[in-house]
């Protein structure tokens, strides 16, 4: 009765965490981070002149001691030279490929979201122009409705003025 827990199906049901998994713990997420930070700042030391400087200084250095001088530590094959380079590129490439994965990432989110703002620009812009040609259209209507107010207070004022006109002739020409 104790293993019927294990073989029945899953609940479909996504409010509910389901027992047994572990959840992510913040540290792990820091961890992870930090080692991103570290290696982008490793790549970055050693792509920099000051890096390739040192190094051309420490084989130069290394080669002087090993011909010139009685301290000959490493034959004159340098197979301690080499291993020591070796090692250094073995640890820096991983170190390398990680942050070029981190930056490839972020150009990722930066470029989705230069692609939103685009569509939204163009949303917008598509909005503002159908705006424009409603008040385009909506003003010319409103001069058309003064055009014909106009006409309409000319026609009345003509008839003022001529209803006027003769009410002063009629006055006039009344017997008083």
């Amino acid at each position: 009765m104790a293993v019927k827990g294990l073989f029945t199906r899953r609940s479909t049901d996504l409010a509910t965490p389901q027992a047994g998994r572990r959840a992510p713990r913040s540290g792990d997420l820091e961890s992870t981070d930090a080692l991103g930070r570290a290696s982008e700042a490793v790549a970055m030391f050693f792509g920099r002149p000051l890096f390739l400087a040192i190094m051309v200084v420490f084989v130069a250095v290394w080669i002087i001691i090993n011909t010139l001088t009685p301290w000959r530590f490493d034959p004159y094959t340098f197979t301690f030279l080499t291993l020591l380079l070796s090692i250094q590129a073995s640890f820096s490439s991983p170190l390398i490929l990680l942050a070029q994965t981190r930056q490839v990432e972020r150009d990722r989110v930066q470029n989705e979201q230069d692609r939103i703002r685009a569509e939204r620009n163009v949303a917008d812009t598509e909005y503002i122009a159908r705006e424009l040609v409603d008040v385009r259209l909506g003003s010319a209507e409103l001069l058309k409705e003064v055009q014909r107010l106009r006409k309409q207070v000319g026609e009345l004022n003509d008839r003022l003025t001529g209803d006027d006109s003769s009410d002063d002739r009629t006055r006039r020409d009344a017997p008083r």
